[in-house]
This record gives structure tokens, sequence and C-alpha cells, in this order.
């Protein structure tokens, strides 16, 4: 029997693997991990697939936006009645207040208030032309030099003078593309103020009743 080599001082011993014990993993029947499976990248989707679903979700929109505007009038502005306002203002009697009479049904009104203000009170009643642009009446007491101002600009001047219905206007420009009617009474000033073209401006002037 041989007998293990004697190392040197200070090193450990060589022993020699025993023959007789044969492989640990195969004694214990493990087998070493497979590699893991390298997962197959997912293949990104073609513009055609991109583009069929977006018209899916686009398409029903559509339905609903056609709809919406045919059936349910969903580019109409909001019309109401300007009665109540007026008859306020009436009642109110702080300066003699006029409407329009006889404007075809394609001028709407979209707004309508009366409402005391520091100086006087204010009847405002908002417009939408049959052009579809915005025109306000402003009938009120407050001084003149005060409410054009405040409703036109600082530098607003009167452009010349225009008689419609009898009744001598003054033309002004107002703010930005807007221009503007003016009615000067010794107890009111009515103005008549926005985007409208001169013909829509006239014709609501001449209106008044």
């Amino acid at each position: 029997m041989t007998s293990p080599t004697t190392p040197p001082d200070g090193e450990p011993a060589l022993v020699e693997p025993d023959p007789s014990r044969g492989d640990a993993a195969t004694d214990t029947g493990e087998r070493p991990a497979p590699p893991p499976r390298v997962e197959a990248a997912r293949s990104e989707r073609s513009p055609k697939d991109m583009a069929i679903s977006l018209l899916v979700l686009l398409v029903p929109i559509a339905l609903l936006l056609a709809f919406y505007r045919g059936f349910l009038g969903g580019d109409q502005a909001s019309t109401v009645d300007p009665a109540p306002a007026i008859e306020q203002a009436r009642s109110a009697n702080v300066f003699p207040v006029s409407q329009p009479q006889g404007l075809g049904s394609d001028w709407r009104t979209v707004s309508a208030r009366y409402q005391s203000v520091e100086g006087g009170a204010n009847l405002r009643i908002g417009y939408l032309t049959p052009e579809g642009r915005g025109v306000q009446l402003v009938q009120s007491s407050v001084p003149a030099e005060r409410l054009l101002p405040a409703e036109l600009t600082d530098q607003s001047q009167p452009q010349g003078p225009t008689e419609l219905a009898g009744r001598t206007w003054q033309r002004y420009s107002a703010r930005g593309n807007q221009q503007a009617l003016v009615l000067l009474e010794p107890t009111r000033t009515v103005l008549i103020v926005g985007d409208a073209r001169d013909n829509e401006l006239r014709e609501l002037a001449a209106a008044l009743r």
C-alpha cells in the first residue's frame, strides 16, 4: 500500500482522489442545470397594423361628431330670450329702452343682461349676426365720457356721422377689428359694437324702436 507523500513543513498534505468513490454528481443523480433558453424577441407591429388600429379608434369618434353636429345642433350658438332683461330695464326707469323690431330670424340673441353699475345702469344684449359675427347692443345711463373709453378704447375717436332711421349716429373705431356706432342722447348713450360688417351694424341700428 502506497503511503501518502509527506509534504514539506507548513504545506497541506496532498490527498489523491479515491477512484472507488466515483463522481459525486453521478452518485447523487444530479445533472447540471440546462442553459436558459433565449426568449424570442417580439416582432414590432407593422405600419399597416398601426394604421388599422388608428382607423378603428377614429371612425366612432367621427360618427359621434357627425351626430352631434347634424342632429343635436352642436355648432349652433345657444339663444336666450331678451324680454326679461328688457322688462327689468324698463321697470327701473333709469333711461328710455329701445329694442330691435323686424330683424330676420337669422339674427340670434345669445345674451341679455340689465345691471346697475357705478355711475348708472347698463342694458347689454348680444347678437350673432346672419354672417355669424358678434355684435353687442349697449344702452346706458353712464356718462359717455366714461362709457365710451370702457366699451371701446381710450383712443377711440368719432369717424363721422351717419343717418339711420331719422337718428344721427357716430361711427367709432373700437378694439382690434371691431367697429362701433354710437348714439348720444341727453339721458342715455346707445352703442352697437362688434366685428360685424358695417351693413349689419347699420341694420341693427335702423331696427331700434
